[in-house]
């Protein structure tokens, strides 16, 4: 399980990483792509065990990997991570 959510977690740290992108050329994340242009780089097992969705406005955003299959019992449960580098869970070894 800690190496499927590290992939996760690795993901959703990408994902926040293009959106930072997408920021720095038009000063709002509004014009963000879709979750599915944003997780093309991810690791597919990242994916076949996670779910990411993205949730964006002009200043902020979020972005959460759900765990699910196997992955689904997990104790981290979902990892989120915002515009502001904040992470959450924040148990140790979840991130």
């Amino acid at each position: 399980r800690k190496t499927r959510r590290a992939a996760g977690a690795a993901c959703a740290t990408a994902v926040a990483q293009r959106l930072e992108r997408v920021y720095t050329t038009d000063l709002s994340y509004a014009g963000a792509p879709a979750i599915a242009t944003l997780t093309a780089a991810c690791d597919r097992d990242a994916l076949r065990f996670y779910t990411l969705a993205r949730n964006v406005n002009a200043k902020t955003y979020s972005v959460t990997a759900a765990p699910k299959g196997a992955q689904s019992g997990d104790s981290c449960g979902t990892l989120s991570i915002n515009q502001l580098g904040v992470k959450s869970p924040t148990t140790a070894g979840c991130w």
